[in-house]
């Protein structure tokens, strides 16, 4: 591993509040790749990768909202794994030597997304944790890296996160009943009561990256601008895991060994 540009101190910061920002991690000829592939792909000049899901917002596959353009229809790109410029963030170095400060050397990837958060429709996603999502146990051995795409702010729904919710347990979930227009699998966490007050709102310039804790209590705000909000994500886990419980989309993926003696092969729960 090269030198991480994780520090003690940011180590720290992330095991005592679950999450810590890098300042600039990333340069923006990379974002510019992954912007203009997510352009190509929404825009039918490259076609979407085996598995990936281009997942429109709620409100315009409703026919609430009739968006000006193709771009202004989609919430996000769900599982680019498979496509070539989308995943090298993924197996991005600076990403990598990240995420090893956290979880240790041998690395899996276990999610992948781009968000596009576009104006004009509700696009909230409620306080929730990342761990319902997967079946990884320990939570511990779990982190998210989440990368600006261009400056997130609180007027273009930037991440907001509640401090030290990472050491909680996992809660209840629901699609919250005061959200009328919720994307699919947009859930919310039950019961967060006065966590609302304590929320640090992220705003992120290009390039900054913020990693997090699967049991961290995060979310995001409504796009109020005219312009969109984007990043681009990734999951990832130690191969030290346990399956906590069992579902079908999970049981039979092999998930790709990034970094370790295991390198470039493929971990799944029989091996």
């Amino acid at each position: 591993m090269s030198e991480s540009p994780i520090s003690d101190e940011m180590q720290r910061h992330y095991w005592k509040h679950g999450y810590v920002v890098a300042p600039g991690l990333l340069e923006q000829a990379d974002l510019d790749l992954w912007l203009e592939r997510l352009d190509a792909i929404v825009n039918g000049r490259v076609p979407p990768a085996e598995g990936m899901l281009v997942m429109r917002d709620v409100m315009v596959a409703k026919g609430a909202v009739k968006p000006g353009t193709r771009m202004e229809a989609i919430a996000k790109l769900q599982d680019y794994e498979k496509d070539p410029v989308l995943d090298s963030y993924t197996v991005h170095p600076s990403i990598l030597d990240c995420v090893e400060r956290f979880i240790g050397r041998d690395v899996m990837t276990i999610h992948t997304m781009l968000i596009n958060k576009p104006p004009n429709v509700d696009g909230r996603h409620p306080l929730h944790q990342d761990l319902l999502y997967f079946p990884f146990r320990p939570a511990s051995r779990i982190v998210a890296s989440w990368t600006a795409l261009e400056r997130v702010t609180k007027e273009n729904g930037c991440l907001v996160v509640v401090p030290g919710t990472h050491e909680g347990e996992l809660l209840e979930h629901e699609n919250p009943p005061d959200i009328e227009w919720l994307n699919a699998a947009y859930f919310g966490a039950k019961a967060v009561g006065e966590a609302m007050e304590r929320r640090v709102h992220l705003e992120m310039e290009p390039g900054d990256t913020v990693f997090f804790h699967p049991v961290l209590l995060h979310g995001s705000g409504r796009n109020r601008t005219q312009g969109f909000r984007r990043a681009i994500s990734a999951h990832y886990s130690a191969l030290d895991v346990h399956w906590g419980w069992n579902h079908e989309h999970f049981g039979n993926r092999k998930y790709r060994i990034l970094r370790g003696e295991r390198a470039g092969q493929r971990w799944s729960r029989t091996a």
